[in-house]
């Protein structure tokens, strides 16, 4: 076992929560629902008529669409089993970054500056919400849990597959 960030344990405030968890907020969570509900009712149906249709079709030893469809199927129950997963995970964090007092927490958005001189802003939100391009940071990935817990002045060192880098807490709000 190697100690990479995810066998370290998450704080939320003063709360600590498994690696197995899926942190998110209110809205986060009516998405992945959302997401469930439409993939066990259209995308089920979609896929039964399709497996149905290329029945119809004869031999299924060489029937291309009964095979592609039956994958298809397979597939879309993983997927449905993964989301089922992650909202038994959930647990549902309030974003309060105001009442955070000036301490990167879940939910804040943090400006930061790299030793080159670089400033980024980021905002810690859960896995399913992540879009870092966006500056939306998953609360469990490498630099999110490097900044949790950390104050304006503070600076974190975070190590990367492109090597460590150490940020300079600029301001969280």
């Amino acid at each position: 076992m190697g100690s990479g960030p995810a066998e370290l344990p998450l704080w939320i405030g003063s709360e600590i929560v498994s690696e197995t968890t899926n942190l998110t907020t209110a809205e986060g969570l009516d998405v992945l629902e959302a997401e469930l509900a439409q993939l066990e009712g259209d995308g089920r149906r979609e896929i039964a008529e399709r497996i149905k249709t290329a029945r119809e079709w004869g031999d299924l030893k060489e029937n291309s669409e009964y095979h592609d469809a039956k994958n298809d199927q397979a597939h879309l129950e993983t997927k449905i089993a993964r989301l089922r997963e992650k909202i038994a995970a959930a647990v549902i964090v309030e974003e309060a970054p105001a009442a955070s007092g000036g301490v990167v927490s879940f939910g804040s958005t943090v400006v930061v500056r790299d030793h080159d001189g670089v400033e980024q802003t980021w905002r810690s939100v859960s896995s399913h919400d992540a879009a870092p391009g966006e500056g939306r940071l998953s609360a469990e990935s490498p630099v999110a849990v490097a900044l949790l817990g950390r104050a304006i002045g503070e600076d974190v060192s975070v190590s990367l597959p492109r090597g460590k880098r150490t940020l300079t807490v600029l301001s969280v709000g």
